[in-house]
């Protein structure tokens, strides 16, 4: 959510692995030791989460937030819900603001709260893209949280996030490892520890083993389909990768976040490693029409209509593509 820059959100059905329902929690006899965490076995939890990710790709950033705050009343130290309700906040001029107010009132009632140290922090990460450098403030709580709970994973996925977005991979790596030795469920922690798998480790596969049931925990998260398709597209799995990209862009109708706003530019980029420049053409156009990624469009677009790409080829009777386009005008 918060993605390498920090700024995703600021500013297929086909090919995938099938879907399997999130597991109810089965009830534990009188005695017996607790499993692993996994806050995504709650449907008191997901069933908000779900209603707050709808709305957010809907751009109905009211609701949204109700379903996170909802979501987050039941496990209030979940990241994945903590960085999506500063992302709400952060796409309503003033709103980040009233949230960071409200984190600095609460910790200062309750000092001695991990947690408030780390909502706070997340705040101060988020108001950071916005113009104002918070990031010290927010290291500093941070460093605060874990010396009051050397074990908070919410703490430890936020220092990860720091540490990525200063380009300190193995470092990054260690805080989203750690983290997930208590939370092994951690969907933001996996997400960010599959990108230093895939752009600084060079290590795809890996980076795909451990994002790839993510969807099975959470169906309505746009951008992690975003970053399968990304995935397959390196490992030159071409049908699974445009069906990714696909279910990305079909979640992200408000073109939020990075599979609405980078969908079709990276299906482009699929279609063209697969030598089909008509299809390539189609969804460039499709995201010249929806405003995402315009000026790399339209670089695309020119670079095959200059035959950089090779010469277009007619079809005598194309087959329909699954994949979106730009839709017919009534």
């Amino acid at each position: 959510m918060l993605r390498r820059s920090l700024a995703a959100f600021v500013l297929a059905t086909l090919c995938m692995v099938p879907l399997l329902a999130a597991a109810p929690a089965v009830p534990k006899a009188p005695g017996a030791s607790p499993g692993p965490r996994n806050d995504y076995a709650d449907t008191a939890f997901t069933a908000p989460l779900g209603q707050g990710l709808r709305a957010f790709y809907s751009r109905d950033f009211v609701a949204a937030r109700k379903g996170f705050e909802d979501a987050i009343a039941v496990v209030p130290d979940n990241t994945l819900a903590i960085s999506l309700l500063n992302a709400t906040a952060a796409q309503t001029p003033g709103q980040l603001d009233v949230l960071v107010d409200a984190e600095e009132e609460a910790l200062a009632k309750n000092p001695k709260s991990p947690l408030a140290h780390v909502r706070l922090a997340f705040s101060y990460m988020f108001v950071s893209i916005t113009g104002r450098d918070r990031r010290i403030d927010a290291r500093e709580e941070l460093n605060a949280a874990v010396q009051l709970d050397p074990t908070s994973q919410s703490a430890h996925t936020a220092l990860g996030i720091m540490r990525e977005t200063e380009r300190s991979a193995n470092r990054a790596k260690t805080e989203f490892l750690t983290a997930l030795g208590t939370d092994p469920q951690n969907v933001l922690a996996r997400e960010y520890l599959s990108l230093i798998y895939q752009n600084d480790l060079k290590d795809p596969q890996r980076a795909l083993t451990t994002i790839i049931d993510v969807p099975n925990l959470v169906p309505d998260y746009a951008d992690i389909y975003f970053h399968l398709a990304s995935l397959m597209h390196d490992l030159g799995q071409f049908d699974a990768a445009i069906g990714y990209a696909t279910r990305g862009l079909q979640a992200d109708v408000g073109r939020v976040g990075e599979a609405g706003q980078h969908g079709y530019t990276l299906l482009a980029r699929i279609y063209l490693d697969e030598k089909k420049p008509d299809d390539a053409r189609r969804v460039l156009r499709a995201s010249i029409t929806a405003g995402t990624d315009t000026a790399y469009a339209s670089t695309l677009l020119k670079k095959i209509d200059d035959g950089a790409y090779g010469k277009l080829s007619p079809s005598p009777s194309p087959s329909p593509s699954t994949s979106p386009g730009p839709k017919k005008k009534p």
